[in-house]
C-alpha cells in the first residue's frame, strides 16, 4: 500500500515502510475521480485536435496527409455514415473508430519533426489560451448561445414528434 507524503504543498509518492519526512502529512492514495479522468482526457484530446490543426496547416504537411485529415473530419461531421449516429452508442462507435485510425494513421505519415513543431505550436497556443482573460460578456454570451440552441433543438424535437402523431 502507498501513502502519499504531503511536504511543502508538494506530493510524493513512498511505500508505507519508506522513511517519513519530519513534519510530513500521511494520506491515503485515492484514485482520482471519474470527473477527473474526463476532463484531463477532454484536455488531451482537445490538445490533439489543436495539434493536428497545426499539422494541416503547416506547409511541409504532405498533400496525402492533408486529404486524409480532410476526409477523416469530413467523415465525422458527414449525414451520410456507415451507422446512423442517432442508434444508441453503436452509432458513435463508428465515428471514435474513424476518429482514432484518422489521427493513428496521420501521425504515422506526417514527417517528425513537423510533428514536433506543431505540438510545441499547440503547446504555446494552451499557454496562452489558459493566459487570456474570459470576460464576462463572453461567458454569458456563450451560455445564451448553447441555451438557445437546445431549446430550439427540444422544440423541433417536439415538433417533428407531434407531426408523426397525425
Amino acid at each position: 500500500m502507498e501513502k502519499k507524503v504531503i511536504v511543502d504543498g508538494s506530493a510524493q509518492l513512498t511505500s508505507v515502510s519508506g522513511p517519513a519526512l519530519p513534519g510530513a502529512k500521511l494520506e491515503d492514495v485515492r484514485p482520482q475521480s471519474a470527473a477527473m479522468t474526463w476532463k484531463v482526457q477532454a484536455q488531451r484530446l482537445q490538445k490533439e485536435a489543436h495539434v493536428f490543426y497545426f499539422v494541416f496547416k503547416h506547409p511541409r504537411t504532405r498533400w496525402y496527409a492533408r486529404l486524409l485529415a480532410v476526409c477523416t473530419f469530413g467523415y465525422l461531421l458527414s449525414p451520410v455514415q456507415l451507422i446512423p449516429g442517432f442508434i444508441p452508442f453503436i452509432g458513435f462507435l463508428d465515428d471514435f473508430a474513424v476518429l482514432y485510425l484518422g489521427a493513428k494513421l496521420l501521425k504515422r505519415i506526417t514527417p517528425p519533426d513537423v510533428l514536433a513543431e506543431c505540438q510545441q505550436l499547440a503547446d504555446a497556443a494552451e499557454i496562452r489560451r489558459k493566459e487570456e482573460i474570459r470576460s464576462t460578456a463572453a461567458v454569458v454570451a456563450s451560455v445564451v448561445i448553447a441555451a438557445v440552441w437546445l431549446l430550439a433543438a427540444m422544440a423541433a424535437s417536439a415538433l417533428m414528434a407531434q407531426y408523426l402523431r397525425r
